[in-house]
């Protein structure tokens, strides 16, 4: 394939894009926003599936490299009620299919493997237009305007390049997550740690919940999650973290305090995270040199557990079938359907599961999910 390929966005759909791509002997070029690979972090424990996942690594080559960086015996799982009583605890499955890895050992792992120079950090797309000869001429904010022939938008929730196929948005799901975490050697407490496990700790009622995951360091990270219109999200404002802390706290008045020390002892400054999700069984009308992988293209709640799956299938699927035509648009046609198919089904299971964690049924909604 004689084509210059540009990539918006190095996220993990986007690195095994042109990570498979290079094995098959096609150069692409990544533009991504951020400043450099380090410049922020890049959240918790992601389990690869054997089936998306762990195949598209395979793909790319990589499938030994990402099995050194599994995390043993962090899969385990409790579920507790409001009061801590426990409604469910999962062992460790030491024979898992789905190891647990760390996604920035994940993504520093893909960005390693490709040539210097594939990443061009700084470069966030500020415009793009489809030129009328064939291709896109595009404009990032740290570089001049340059065409591609193929352009794929691998820039997450908010793509740049998703308004070329679709005016389709994300739309808030109705939940929002606050980060929390506490740190070894911080203002932690033995028996709050000692709750959750060796693994996660989900503690969840109708409309809301206390989620935390604890390490092999030490560390605990989670969130707490509520459900709450899009106008109260939008009068949040965490100026003061110990204020903003003790604001969400008083969302579980009646809670156990082994449970609210979780949001009370926390160390993290709160962040809000209203989740989002584009429709469910979202498709385009094909558009010659453009196409989507990831979140652009089926943002969805994480509580399908495939998103990070999905965008490195997506992105290997992409690669494989660029590599297999001569013809561009028979590849991304091909591609396409496929896509549409797998990520319709997930979507609407990330849906399900997102009322089934906080719906009326909770908690022994979630305890009949994981049994």
């Amino acid at each position: 394939m004689q084509k210059t390929v540009t990539i918006i966005g190095a996220g993990l759909g986007g690195l095994v894009l042109a990570r498979v791509l290079r094995t098959h002997g096609i150069a692409a070029t990544i533009h991504e926003g951020e400043a450099s690979a380090t410049s922020r972090g890049q959240g918790g424990l992601l389990d690869i599936h054997a089936e998306t996942g762990q195949a598209a690594l395979r793909a790319a080559g990589l499938h030994d490299e990402f099995l050194a960086l599994g995390r043993p015996g962090e899969d385990a799982k409790r579920v507790v009620d409001r009061h801590g009583a426990l409604l469910l605890d999962k062992p460790a499955d030491p024979g898992s299919t789905r190891p647990e890895v760390d996604r920035g050992e994940l993504r520093r792992l893909l960005i390693d493997s490709l040539a210097p120079g594939t990443i061009r950090w700084g470069h966030k797309l500020t415009s793009i237009r489809q030129h009328p000869a064939g291709g896109f001429d595009l404009t990032t904010a740290a570089g001049s305007p340059f065409h591609a022939d193929l352009v794929v938008g691998a820039d997450g929730a908010w793509s740049t390049v998703r308004p070329l196929l679709t005016s389709a948005e994300p739309r808030y799901s109705g939940t929002c997550f606050v980060e929390i975490a506490l740190t070894p050697g911080g203002r932690t407490h033995q028996e709050v740690v000692a709750a959750i496990g060796s693994g996660t700790l989900m503690a969840v009622a109708p409309g809301k919940g206390i989620i935390a995951h604890r390490y092999a360091d030490g560390r605990v990270r989670g969130y707490v999650a509520l459900n709450r219109s899009e106008e109260w999200v939008g009068s949040i404002v965490f100026d003061d973290p110990s204020a903003g802390l003790h604001r969400l706290s008083r969302e579980f008045d009646g809670w156990s305090p082994l449970l609210t020390a979780f949001v009370t002892e926390s160390d993290a400054a709160p962040v809000l995270r209203p989740i989002h999700a584009l429709p469910v069984g979202l498709r385009w009308d094909r558009l010659p040199g453009v196409t989507l992988v990831g979140d652009a293209a089926h943002l969805m709640s994480p509580f399908a557990g495939e998103g990070a799956n999905l965008a490195m299938y997506d992105g290997a699927d992409l690669a494989a079938e660029l590599a297999a035509h001569s013809d561009v648009e028979a590849a991304l046609s091909t591609y396409e359907e496929r896509l549409f198919t797998r990520s319709r089904e997930v979507a609407e299971r990330s849906a399900h599961n997102l009322e089934v964690f906080f719906g009326e049924e909770a908690p022994q909604s979630v305890v009949a999910l994981f049994n």
